[in-house]
């Protein structure tokens, strides 16, 4: 067996995540014949339909998986700059080769096939990261390093921004993930979390007025919280010095005094009196970086004076760059419009898909949700209402399960990789999983923005199943490679 698994990578690659993506695959295909089955059709196989088309893309990525655990490992890495700049260079073509589809230019057709770069632009990212990252003395807490690997992401994200692909897009947000995993700094990571609650807040009650003063409850609550957040930052970065205390009593008094002069003397905006405490704070902070060249106090004064632009950039963003049914969708997500008829309808149809699955589900290609075709884009972003149809609770349960099973046995083998090339790709394509998977399954279910973004090996689509099989099957490779060289030793 060692002689064959010195020849054949295959023997040394991880057979439980191999076993795991190949049950997947079949319940995914079992899912799409569900979804795009029509009434008295026994015809699974054909071209003709999606579901001989998706046989297809599955038995060649079988083929394609199989090819990746027979290339060297070490290709992988040395081949990671070209492989990026050439993915870099079809997305910058891209939109002005692609058709217009439903307002995106993301797909160049090769006769009868269609693929979408974005997807396979994980990947290359995916690689070229990992190959910077490890790099003698690499470190993501050295300012410089993590803007250059940030760079390497941003760059696609941006290119397929251009291509009106907003979900493929912001999958990239999930390499952030592997980021704080590898060293970066946790500031960034509350920062980003800081910046949806005031989103989320600021938006959701923007239009609620606030008592005795002209205020927004969004606009007041937003700005408490930036001033809480302020002064637990420097309570957390600073714990020797009397500035939290300070910044707290500032913060207070302010607030406090602001609210009963609106109460009893005279009504006005107190948004006005919590940016001029913000703002205060930040300015406060400054000097102190100033005097004591201390680094984090210039940090936590731009923490708030960014938090305090970022609300009122959002309210802007919100209605004047985005596109309308982007903002109809944001404010249905927030509870300020009830849209079932308009951008609300898929995700209100795929919750009565979902909920009259009950537990055990209509059983296979018994789902009149999905037979009626009431949910749009059933078999691709929407494939998990199917389901949860058909399986019921049991079904959908027993799926995440399996994904479940599959991240943390990535977690697994990312952690015993043994070279940091390794792990930093591992940690690349489990965080890309969860991310495909958190939002999938929270826009079917009305918890997160409809994005528009597949479910790994189940949505129809031969680029997205390629995408998956691609970063899967090179990070096996990667670690049978590990695991045939740790036997050497």
């Amino acid at each position: 067996m060692s002689d064959n698994s010195n020849r054949y990578p295959i023997f040394t690659a991880d057979w439980m995540v191999i076993l795991i993506y190949i049950i997947l695959l079949a319940f995914g295909w079992l899912s799409i014949c569900g979804a795009s089955h029509e009434i008295g059709d026994t015809d699974f196989v054909s071209w003709g339909t999606r579901t001989g088309k998706q046989l297809v893309w599955i038995g060649l990525s079988f083929a394609l998986g199989f090819i990746l655990l027979m290339i060297d490992d070490r290709y992988f890495d040395s081949l990671a700059d070209l492989v990026y700049w050439l993915l870099i260079v079809v997305l910058l073509v891209t939109p002005f080769i692609a058709k217009d589809i439903k307002g995106s230019r993301s797909w160049i057709s090769l006769g009868a096939v269609s693929l979408q770069p974005a997807e396979f632009a994980k990947c290359a990212t995916a690689l070229a990261v990992a190959k910077m990252m490890n790099a003698y003395g690499f470190a993501l807490n050295n300012m410089r390093n993590f803007l250059k690997a940030a760079s390497i992401v941003l760059l696609p994200m941006l290119l397929i921004i251009l291509q009106r692909e907003t979900g493929s897009a912001l999958v990239f947000m999930a390499f952030f993930l592997m980021f704080y995993r590898e060293g970066m700094p946790g500031c960034f990571l509350f920062t980003a979390t800081a910046a949806v609650a005031y989103f989320v807040v600021g938006i959701r009650f923007s239009v609620t007025p606030m008592p005795f003063t002209t205020a927004t409850v969004g606009e007041f609550t937003v700005l408490v919280l930036i001033q809480i957040f302020t002064v637990g930052l420097t309570a957390v970065y600073l714990p020797r010095t009397p500035h939290a205390r300070r910044l707290f009593f500032w913060g207070v008094i302010l607030t406090a005094g602001s609210l009963l002069f609106s109460r009893f003397v005279m009504a006005f905006d107190v948004a006005w009196a919590m940016i001029a405490s913000c703002v205060g704070m930040a300015v406060y902070l400054g000097w102190q970086a100033l005097g004591e060249r201390v680094g984090k106090y210039a940090f936590i004064a731009l923490f708030s004076l960014f938090s305090t632009a970022f609300l009122y950039t959002a309210d802007y963003a919100l209605n004047n760059v985005l596109e309308p049914h982007q903002q109809v969708r944001v404010r249905v997500l927030l509870g300020i419009e009830e849209n079932i008829t308009g951008s609300g309808y898929n995700v209100n149809q795929s919750k009565i898909a979902i909920g009259s699955g009950g537990l055990e589900g209509k059983g296979f290609l018994n789902g009149t949700q999905t037979k009626l075709k009431y949910v749009p884009e059933q078999d691709t972003d929407f494939i998990f209402c199917t389901v949860g149809e058909e399986q019921g609770f049991i079904g959908s349960a027993a799926v995440l399960l399996l994904f479940l099973t599959l991240i943390l046995r990535l977690v697994y083998l990312s952690e015993r990789q043994i070279s940091k090339f390794g792990r930093v790709y591992g940690y690349c394509v489990l965080s890309i999983f969860f991310f495909h998977l958190l939002i999938n399954v929270g826009m079917v279910m009305g918890l997160m923005p409809v994005i528009g973004i597949p479910l790994p090996f189940f949505s129809y689509g031969g680029s997205s199943l390629w995408g998956f099989t691609i970063l899967l099957f090179i990070f096996l490779r990667i670690d049978a490679g590990n695991k045939a060289r740790l036997r050497q030793r």
